[in-house]
């Protein structure tokens, strides 16, 4: 038995789930997620908590198990607290300013970069060098942070470019003088 799997999921007061057949809704104070199961795994609210269970110890149920109960978990973290990730813009003349709902970086590119933000993710700018990407979709908020720090990945031989809030960047010697 998956040990995530088993694990019963808790919900909290001001979440509402419903359950329709395969399909998972999950409403809270910052909003509503939905998630359609894939279909060996099955979902029942029991006793104020969510069981996730199986059919069968075949290898796709045993995969779907505990990643059908994270992404519910998640769902139900995304509605009452919601998700944030953090960006720093290192290097000298590199910056983001805010524009709007949307962000503009100077990356030492020749032209300025505009992001704008899909439905349910939202820009916070601190300063010039950080931004906070948030939104009640974990995946959401982790890929647009993704897409972002695409822009202009750290270099290794002077640390320049967008990284993640507390990434370490393994750094290079460069060349070395005779």
């Amino acid at each position: 038995m998956s040990r995530i799997g088993r694990l019963p999921i808790s919900i909290p007061a001001g979440v509402e789930v419903k359950i329709d057949g395969q399909a998972v809704a999950v409403k809270g104070p910052k909003g509503e997620l939905a998630l359609t199961v894939a279909s060996p795994i099955e979902v029942a609210i029991e006793d104020g908590q969510l069981h996730v269970t199986r059919p069968n110890d075949e290898r796709e149920s045993r995969s779907l198990h505990g990643l059908t109960r994270t992404l519910i978990a998640n769902q139900i973290i995304g509605v009452t607290e919601g998700y944030t990730k953090g960006l720093e813009v290192v290097g000298t003349g590199y910056r983001v300013q805010a524009k709007g709902n949307s962000v503009e970086f100077a990356l030492g590119y020749s032209h300025s970069i505009t992001v704008d933000p899909p439905a349910g993710i939202t820009f916070t700018v601190e300063g010039n060098n950080k931004l906070t990407v948030s939104g009640i979709d974990k995946q959401a908020v982790g890929e647009v942070a993704a897409n972002i720090r695409k822009l202009r990945k750290p270099e290794p031989y002077k640390g320049k470019g967008v990284r993640y809030a507390g990434e370490v960047v393994r750094r290079k010697a460069g060349k070395s003088g005779k």
